[in-house]
């Protein structure tokens, strides 16, 4: 009997110089999005675009002076080894409201973390509002995220991160994992604004602690930074009320942080406090869906 060796699936077994097999090799996703606006007439445009692997834009057709940027990754979560990367600039005036497709959902990793970054860049007068829908961290998930901004003295940048801990309404609960968010906010390069939040290893005692979580299922953030940003303490406030989160604002910048049962409850506290700081303007369609 002959052996056809073009019937061998060399992605299937694999051997080194030694002779035995060695583990399958996981896929990994990958991605990438740089994106440049600029102001014309009334309207926001799209002035240059590059999107890579599984990291793609849409700009979806809105009313005239709204214009919406959509993120998707094709691949349908992240998991360990997955790495993607988004840097966007808005030029003299721009405007831009940035979301996701979907909530964004953390598998469990079993080699490493998955890791994004986000450079932000903003010219004078640009505005951009950075509202992706919630991250989902399942049981053994591990994430590094980064966000950094640097902005014009007269522009403004409003960005929310929302993470909810588990697939609650299948009753998961989060045991260990790795939870890593870092944000850096410079003016004309001067860092004013710099938050690490951090989990890892035992979640399950994190999310009871009273000091941190205290038995909440989901967490938000909401930054503003802009001219006016003390201005709209007060209603960010009302919003809140006094049992969910709290609310400081000083130098410029506004920051709350705001803690909800689950994922439902917390987009419920959410939506109002960023309709507030949008000034009325409408959330993108895609958190309503």
């Amino acid at each position: 009997m002959t052996l056809d060796a073009g019937a061998l699936n060399v992605a299937e077994v694999e051997t080194d110089a030694a002779g035995p097999a060695l583990p399958p090799r996981h896929q990994r996703a990958s991605g990438a999005i740089r994106a440049s606006f600029r102001r014309r007439g009334a309207e926001t445009l799209v002035h240059r675009l590059f999107q890579d692997g599984s990291a793609k834009l849409r700009l979806p057709r809105m009313g005239p002076g709204d214009t919406q940027a959509v993120l998707i990754n094709t691949a349908g979560g992240l998991t360990g080894g997955d790495g993607f990367a988004n840097a966007l600039a808005l030029d003299e005036g721009a405007a831009l409201t940035v979301t996701t497709q979907a909530c964004e959902r953390i598998y469990r990793s079993n080699m490493g973390e998955a890791e994004v970054r986000t450079n932000l860049s903003l010219g004078a007068q640009a505005r951009l509002d950075w509202l992706p829908q919630e991250t989902i961290l399942f049981d053994g998930g591990r994430l590094r995220r980064f966000l950094e901004a640097d902005l014009a003295p007269s522009s403004t940048l409003l960005a929310t991160e929302a993470l909810v801990f588990g697939r609650q309404a299948r009753g998961e609960k989060i045991r260990a994992g790795l939870f890593r968010d870092r944000w850096r906010i410079r003016r004309e390069g001067k860092l004013v604004f710099a938050d690490d939040l951090s989990f890892e290893g035992d979640m399950a005692a994190d999310l009871l602690a009273p000091a941190l979580l205290n038995g909440a299922g989901a967490l938000a953030t909401v930054l503003l930074v802009a001219p006016d940003a003390e201005d709209q303490l007060a209603a960010v406030r009302e919003r809140l009320g006094d049992l969910f989160g709290g609310a400081s604002a000083w130098d410029g910048k506004l920051v709350a942080r705001m803690t909800a049962p689950d994922g439902f409850a917390l987009r419920r506290r959410l939506l109002p406090v960023l309709e507030a700081l949008r000034h009325g303007r409408p959330i993108p369609k895609l958190w309503q869906l």
